[in-house]
């Protein structure tokens, strides 16, 4: 009779050990599939709220305003951003352009002061830029072009004490270095996916910010995305090639804007730390527990050994059966973890709590993603592990005379 039947027979002879062994690697794939899907997740929702609310896939500034943005300088605008966000939307692969004025406030409210940060947009375009759909406006409507509306963080607007309906007087600084005031009639709530955003941010359309801090017609900056096909640095390129585009501007892909790439290197160098660990763990739980396997069976390798059986043969059928029982495993441990990513990516993992005063661009919501790569790797490497790791046990309790195996349970 073949090894290969053998040992597949061997597997049903005693089912509650096989089964031991196959849970033991089923549970380290299944664990480590999780672990990948979640950590897929969290790059990908760092790198939308990135691109979303902070740099764009592209980002066009004053090259001046960067190296004094400390010191909110709203005169160093972007000229005739009319034309560029003409030239902007002939560019393949660009799905939403974004011109903002973002600006430091303070909100006057029953004689307190509340700091803030204001956000002008257009809501007309915006609305194609970023989700501002049911899951974010909790409460209200947005805030319409030309009216005196805003819309606020949740949580800000707990702060302040204000609701919908309700007026807000905004204190700022304007272009021109002077003190200005506006009040903005509150039109709705929002919930944004970044914590952070719901305790300080509010909206208000474009051309009245523009009015409020004196700077008819100019922006601050325009924020560009593309789509997944779309190489940003290609677009930043291009944009800089064009005739009739101001020497005066940056343009930059959101890999080049060290601060916030560097953010998602830094990420992902942590979440490899925990991957790396994860896998010492499943490791060491599949090699205790083949080992445990072996020499459990002494007097089975000894029986063999005293009927013949070479050691290479007894080092090739316990291979076979590791990797027969490592396959049943990991498919099974496997396909778990595909069942349970596919359901909490539809769900999501509210870490709202545990993401309390913290402040990192991920969102309170995390929705794991399969990475079929990272899935495909996890099965080869559990089927491995397992099927090497009964080499070398096997290979001792082989060369162990038959009546010292017979003694040794």
């Amino acid at each position: 009779m073949k090894l290969g039947s053998i040992a597949f027979r061997n597997i049903f002879r005693n089912i509650r050990r096989s089964l031991l062994s196959a849970s033991a690697i089923g549970v380290a794939a299944l664990s480590i599939v999780l672990l990948y899907s979640l950590l897929e997740g969290m790059k990908e929702d760092m790198q939308y709220n990135l691109q979303t609310y902070i740099t764009g896939a592209v980002r066009i500034r004053n090259a001046e305003f960067s190296k004094n943005e400390r010191l909110n300088p709203l005169h160093l605008t972007v000229e005739d951003p009319e034309s560029l966000m003409k030239m902007l939307q002939e560019e393949e692969g660009v799905t939403g352009i974004s011109p903002r004025i973002s600006f430091p406030a303070r909100i006057y409210k029953d004689e307190e002061n509340f700091n803030a940060l204001g956000m002008g947009v257009n809501f007309d375009t915006e609305i194609f830029y970023q989700d501002l759909g049911p899951e974010v406006i909790k409460e209200g409507r947005l805030p319409e072009t030309g009216k005196n509306e805003a819309l606020i963080g949740y949580k800000l607007a707990q702060k302040v004490g204000v609701g919908v309906g309700d007026k807000m007087t905004i204190l700022s600084i304007t272009a021109a270095r002077g003190t200005n005031a506006i009040t903005f009639v509150l039109t709705g709530l929002a919930a944004f996916p970044l914590g952070s955003l719901n305790e300080t941010v509010f909206y208000a359309p474009l051309d009245r910010v523009q009015y409020f801090l004196r700077m008819p017609g100019q922006v601050q900056e325009i924020l560009v995305k593309t789509d997944n096909n779309t190489d940003p640095v290609l677009v930043a390129a291009s944009m800089k090639e064009k005739s009739g585009v101001s020497p005066d501007l940056e343009i930059m892909d959101w890999t080049a804007i060290s601060t916030t790439y560097s953010m998602i290197e830094m990420a992902s160098t942590m979440y490899d730390i925990f991957a790396l660990f994860f896998f010492v763990l499943g490791c060491s739980v599949i090699l205790n527990t083949t080992i445990m396997v072996i020499f459990e069976r002494m007097k089975e390798i000894g029986t063999l050994a005293a009927m013949g059986m070479s050691g290479r043969n007894l080092v090739r059928l316990f291979f076979l059966e590791s990797l027969f029982i490592s396959m049943i495993g990991s498919f099974i441990g496997v396909s778990l973890g595909i069942i349970i990513t596919q359901i909490l990516h539809t769900t999501g993992i509210n870490l709202g709590a545990a993401m309390e005063g913290v402040d990192f661009d991920i969102s309170t919501v995390i929705y794991p993603k399969l990475s079929l790569k990272s899935t495909v790797f996890v099965f080869i490497y559990s089927v491995a592990v397992a099927s090497f790791t009964s080499i070398f046990p096997s290979r001792k309790a082989s060369r162990i005379e038959p009546v010292e195996a017979l003694r040794a349970v």
